[in-house]
């Protein structure tokens, strides 16, 4: 093995171990965010990994830093969790599945998800939460306009439409997160309803333009 082939090699090494000690340290973080919620400090942090605060700083920066690395996590693990859903071969059926997809994470995952509501007020975090946004209504968009021209409805609709039911899902979740009023199978079933349904207006408002 070449000199420079041993150099690379023991880079990548080290690289690995940082990665893996800094996937360790998220660990502990997500702990003492299950238990105690977002708004944690660097002293609890460290004292949850066992290590001091300089150990944080040197793997994330800052505070901002290790909250930029814990929403790309969580962001993660938002869009696998909604990955199911696109299975469904009916539209109906997979607009119900996305929704209790998304619910299911809320009911599964409170603390996680309260931090990422925190995290899009934030500015160093706010574009991540902003991106995941854009595209999973990109793709709910790309999916409604297929449907929507296959019914003779104007596919023009499908953004709008998309922006409605991500913003209608998430304040829903929002809400039902701190007071579970119903199970999550009948607000499942309520909002596929309220947002399956809005197709017969949009059939309606086609025709009288024609």
């Amino acid at each position: 093995m070449t000199i420079e082939a041993t150099a690379t090699r023991a880079q990548n090494s080290k690289r690995a171990r940082r990665e893996r000690r800094r996937e360790e340290l998220l660990d502990g973080a997500d702990r003492v965010i299950q238990r105690r919620g977002g708004a944690v400090s660097m002293d609890e942090i460290a004292s949850e990994a066992g290590i001091t605060k300089p150990v944080l700083y040197r793997h994330f920066g800052d505070k901002d830093g290790l909250y930029q690395a814990l929403t790309e996590r969580y962001v993660d693990e938002l869009k696998t969790a909604l990955k199911p859903a696109t299975k469904a071969s009916e539209p109906r059926d997979r607009l119900a599945a996305a929704i209790d997809a998304y619910l299911a994470y809320v009911e599964r995952e409170p603390e996680r998800y309260r931090f990422l509501l925190h995290a899009s007020e934030r500015p160093r975090t706010a574009g991540i939460v902003a991106d995941f946004r854009r595209r999973h209504i990109a793709e709910c968009a790309f999916t409604a306009e297929d449907n929507l021209r296959r019914a003779g409805i104007d596919p023009g609709f499908a953004e709008p439409w998309a922006q409605c039911v991500s913003g209608m899902i998430r304040a829903a979740g929002t809400s039902w997160l701190e007071v579970r009023s119903l199970p999550r199978a009948r607000l499942v079933d309520y909002l596929t309803t309220i947002l399956w349904e809005g197709f017969s207006s949009l059939r309606r408002a086609t025709a009288a333009k024609g």
